[in-house]
C-alpha cells in the first residue's frame, strides 16, 4: 500500500515519532498477469487450434499478434476479392501455406464497398450504379502478370488455383515455380495461353472457361485443344465451358489424355460433328452436357459416330434437346451407360426420350423437370432395361400417377430404390409422395 503524507493525522504521533524524520514506503504496483501460451511453442499451440471448430478460429486470430500468425498458417484454401493484396506481398505474409486459391473476382476492377452483388452460375463480384457489361472490367494484364509472378514466387505448394485472364509468360512462370498444381481453372483463356498450361505436368484437374456473355469473350479452338493434349497427359477430368472447336480437338483430348475419366461440356461453340471424337477417350466414365442449345448439329451417321466403351455416367442437364438426331447420336455413343441423368432438359418428350433404349446396361434413371414425359413413355422405355434397379422421378407434371399400369407397378415392386414424385402437388417440407422400397417390397399408389 501507498501513503502520502498529507493521509496522516499529527494528532495521532507521540512525541518520539514527531522528532523521528518521516520515511515513505511505496510498494511496487502490480504486474500484469502473465502471459502463459508463450510457454507453448508454435506447433503445439497449432495442434490445438487444429481441434477447435472453423467459427472459432477467427475469433481467436484477435487475440494477439502471435495467435493471429499461427491462424493464418493453418489456412489452406481462400478465395481472394482484391488484387492489391497480392500486388502488396500481403496474400503470402499473412497465409504462407495456401494450396486452394480463386483469384477469379480479384482480377475484375470492381468497387469493392457497394452493396450491390451481381451473380453468375461462374463468378460474382460487386457493382455499381455505373458498371456496364463489358471485357473492360477486367484488371490491366500488367497487373494480372506482375501479381502472378508474385504469387508464384511465394507459394510454390500451390495444389489448386483459378485464374481469369492470365498471360502466357504468368503462367509459365506458375508451372515453372509450382511443380504440385494438379487443379487448374482458366478464365477469359485462348490458344496462347494454353500453350503454358501445358507445361503443369501434374495437371489432372482443368476447367476452361473460353466465354462469358456479358463478361468477356475468348477463343479455344483446334489448336489449343491439341496444344493442350500433348502437354497434360495425366488429365483426369476437363471441363469446357463456352469453347469452340470440333472432331479433331476432341479427338486429339482422347487419344493423347489416356487418364480421362471425365468430361464436362458447358454452353459449346463447337462445329458439327465433335461428338464422334468422344468415341477416342477410351478411359472415359463420365460425360457431363450443361446449358447446351444444340448436343450436335449434324452428328454424321451413326457407323462413324463409335462409342465409348467404358463410359458408365450420362448426365444431362438444362440442355435443348429438341434435335433428335443430335440426341440419338448422344445416346448412341453413351450406349454402355448405367447410369443415365435428365435434369430440367427442354424439348424431351416421349419419342425422344425412346432413343434411349440402346442404352441396355442402365442400372439408375434420374428425370427431373422435364413436362414433355408421359407416364406411357416412360414405360415403353424402363420395361426395356432389365438390369434397372434405381428409379427417381421429380417434377414432371405430365406423368400421372392414375396411368400407372398393373405391369408397371409389378416393375416398381422389383427395384431396389424408387423416388416417385413427378407432380409439383407433392412438393412438401415433409417429402409427402417420396416412396423408398427395396427389392421385393410392395408399391402403393
Amino acid at each position: 500500500m501507498s501513503f502520502h503524507p498529507n493521509h496522516i493525522n499529527p494528532s495521532l504521533l507521540t512525541p518520539a515519532e514527531e522528532e523521528e524524520p518521516l520515511t515513505m514506503v511505496q510498494s511496487e504496483p502490480k504486474s500484469k498477469s502473465a502471459d502463459r501460451t508463450l510457454l507453448l511453442s508454435d506447433e503445439l499451440l497449432l495442434r490445438v487450434f487444429s481441434k477447435l471448430p472453423d467459427w472459432q478460429r477467427n475469433p481467436n486470430s484477435v487475440v494477439c499478434k502471435r495467435w493471429l500468425t499461427l491462424t493464418g498458417r493453418m489456412v489452406r484454401t481462400l478465395r481472394l476479392l482484391d488484387w492489391n493484396f497480392i500486388l502488396s506481398g500481403r496474400l503470402t505474409h499473412r497465409f504462407p501455406n495456401l494450396t486452394h486459391l480463386d483469384l477469379v473476382p480479384a482480377a475484375f476492377s470492381s468497387p469493392k464497398n457497394s452493396g450491390i452483388l451481381l451473380s453468375h452460375k461462374l463468378l460474382s463480384m460487386h457493382v455499381d450504379s455505373d458498371w456496364c457489361f463489358s471485357h473492360r472490367n477486367l484488371l490491366p494484364p500488367e497487373t494480372l502478370d506482375l501479381g502472378l509472378r508474385t504469387l508464384a514466387a511465394a507459394s510454390p505448394n500451390l495444389r489448386a488455383l483459378s485464374l481469369a485472364a492470365a498471360t502466357e509468360a504468368a503462367l509459365s512462370a506458375l508451372a515453372a515455380r509450382c511443380p504440385t498444381l494438379q487443379d487448374l481453372e482458366l478464365h477469359s483463356c485462348h490458344d496462347a495461353v494454353l500453350r503454358a498450361a501445358a507445361a503443369c505436368r501434374n495437371l489432372q484437374i482443368l476447367k476452361l472457361v473460353g466465354t462469358v456473355t456479358g463478361f468477356y469473350e475468348s477463343v479455344v479452338s483446334d489448336i489449343g485443344l491439341t496444344i493442350l493434349a500433348q502437354g497434360c497427359r495425366r488429365l483426369v477430368k476437363l471441363e469446357l465451358v463456352g469453347c469452340e472447336g470440333s472432331f479433331d480437338g476432341v479427338k486429339a483430348i482422347g487419344q493423347c489424355c489416356v487418364m480421362l475419366e471425365e468430361l464436362v461440356v458447358v454452353d459449346h461453340r463447337m462445329d458439327d460433328g465433335w461428338l464422334a471424337g468422344v468415341s477416342f477417350c477410351e478411359n472415359l466414365k463420365t460425360l457431363r452436357v450443361q446449358s447446351c442449345r444444340v448436343i450436335d448439329g449434324n452428328p454424321g451417321l451413326e457407323e462413324h459416330l463409335g462409342c465409348c466403351e467404358t463410359l458408365q455416367r450420362l448426365h444431362l442437364q438444362k440442355c435443348q434437346l429438341r434435335d433428335r438426331n443430335s440426341v440419338a447420336a448422344l445416346f448412341s455413343v453413351c450406349r454402355n451407360a448405367r447410369e443415365i441423368v435428365l435434369q430440367d432438359c427442354w424439348g424431351l418428350d416421349d419419342g425422344t426420350l425412346s432413343f434411349a433404349v440402346i442404352c441396355r446396361r442402365v442400372k439408375l434413371f434420374y428425370v427431373e423437370g422435364c413436362s414433355l414425359l408421359t407416364t406411357e413413355g416412360l414405360e415403353s422405355l424402363i420395361e426395356s432395361w432389365k438390369e434397372l434397379e434405381c428409379l427417381r422421378v421429380v417434377s414432371c407434371k405430365n406423368i400421372k400417377d392414375s396411368d400407372i399400369s398393373p405391369a408397371l407397378a409389378t416393375l416398381f415392386s422389383t427395384l431396389k430404390e424408387l423416388k416417385w414424385r413427378p407432380d409439383t402437388k407433392y412438393l412438401f417440407p415433409s417429402d409427402v409422395g417420396i416412396f423408398m422400397g427395396k427389392k421385393g417390397g410392395k408399391f402403393f399408389k
